[in-house]
């Protein structure tokens, strides 16, 4: 909750740090793509990290390397030190406290509702950005952006040493029925599941659905107030999407148990379609119907592929290595979406607007549905 939702903060940060200093939006939106070029990168060094210390070492970290982060974010003066600050630090730290580690958690106490536990677990992204989103909002327009990330810095800062210190993490590595567990899975390696067609299409997946939802979202509150709302009004909007989509995800492993998960793969991608859709209607003629149905359609689909990846990844090459093999392939969604915000904010400086940005999204979404048409073992996962 604290490392995505945090990360998702930087929306409200985009114009004002536009307005004060002058940056370009592709040069704002390429700060976003290292964060998350980082968070994908460091991701499978995290997995082996994770398998290696166990829990407790990687959440203070991360924990820590956030607080950071921020801290120090509130004295930048030139674009390096964003880079270095947001980008890199951030990056790492939501990678320590993200998916990974609780992908290789969760396996170890689930397997028949794997699916259902992860998109519970997924869920925290959604109630970060709710949470967090439209808070900043409100400290950035009462004390600054400076100050806001001064005050993030120092609440991290102190939530460490409770991360450390008061997590019962020797219980929750213990798992359940971790015997078992490995054995379903214990000739998997790393180089066994780079031969594998499921690999390579959970990583398609991941890439290209990143892409394309990245290409967007990192400008979604900047594209409300360019089409006329209040940037309270834009944060809000962008916060309830993380509510649509907290709930959504929670229920997204339960969804394709009992559905298939095919089918709802392929109704996320067509619900995030109609979002796109809609915010080119926006586009051309800005109206408060278009903003409320879009924000439900785009919401609820918004983050249905991750913890159905996750949770495939998890079960089908579970074992000791899951962390990082899972690592890989989450590696995949962070440097799609980093090549997707950077491309996003490239196409709005040499355009003038979204449109073009908008289309190249939807072009990708349609190639994240693939895999689970056109590889067997994901066509008929069960």
């Amino acid at each position: 909750m604290f490392g995505r939702g945090l990360g998702d903060t930087y929306a409200v940060f985009l114009l004002p740090l536009e307005r004060d200093l002058g940056w370009s939006r592709s040069e704002l939106t390429s700060v976003y793509s290292i964060y998350l070029l980082v968070n994908g990168c460091t991701a499978p060094f995290v997995g082996l990290l994770f398998d290696r210390i166990g829990p407790r070492w990687v959440y203070g970290a991360g924990m820590a390397s956030l607080g950071a982060a921020m801290l120090l974010a509130g004295g930048l003066t030139q674009i390096w030190q964003f880079y270095l600050f947001i980008g890199v630090l951030v990056g790492i730290g939501v990678s320590l406290n993200g998916m990974v580690p609780a992908s290789a958690l969760l396996a170890r106490w689930y397997r028949e509702r794997l699916s259902t536990a992860i998109g519970v677990a997924y869920s925290a992204f959604g109630v970060g950005t709710v949470l967090f989103v439209p808070l900043v909002q409100y400290l950035v327009g009462e004390y600054g952006w400076r100050m806001s990330y001064r005050i993030l810095g120092w609440i991290l800062i102190a939530l460490a040493p409770l991360v450390v210190l008061a997590v019962p993490w020797k219980r929750f590595a213990a798992g359940g029925a971790r015997q078992g567990l490995q054995k379903a899975g214990e000739g998997w390696t790393l180089a066994a599941a780079l031969r594998s067609p499921v690999f390579w299409g959970l990583i398609q997946v991941f890439f290209c659905t990143a892409w394309g939802m990245f290409s967007i979202v990192v400008q979604l509150v900047a594209f409300f107030v360019e089409a006329g709302f209040s940037p309270l009004a834009a944060a809000t909007a962008f916060g309830i999407v993380g509510l649509f989509s907290a709930t959504s995800v929670m229920g997204s492993g339960l969804v394709a148990e009992r559905f298939g998960y095919r089918q709802t793969v392929t109704a996320s991608i067509a619900g995030t379609l109609t979002g796109m859709s809609l915010l080119i209607a926006l586009t051309l003629s800005p109206s408060w119907l278009l903003l409320v149905l879009f924000v439900p359609v785009f919401g609820f689909c918004m983050g249905v592929r991750g913890p159905i990846v996750s949770s495939v990844s998890a079960r089908y090459f579970a074992g000791p290595r899951v962390a990082t093999i899972y690592g890989v392939v989450y590696a995949s969604n962070a440097v799609g979406a980093a090549l997707g915000a950077f491309a996003g904010g490239l196409l709005h400086d040499l355009t003038g607007g979204y449109r073009a940005g908008l289309g190249m999204a939807i072009v990708f979404m349609l190639l994240a549905a693939l895999p689970f048409w056109m590889v067997p073992t994901l066509r008929n996962y069960r």
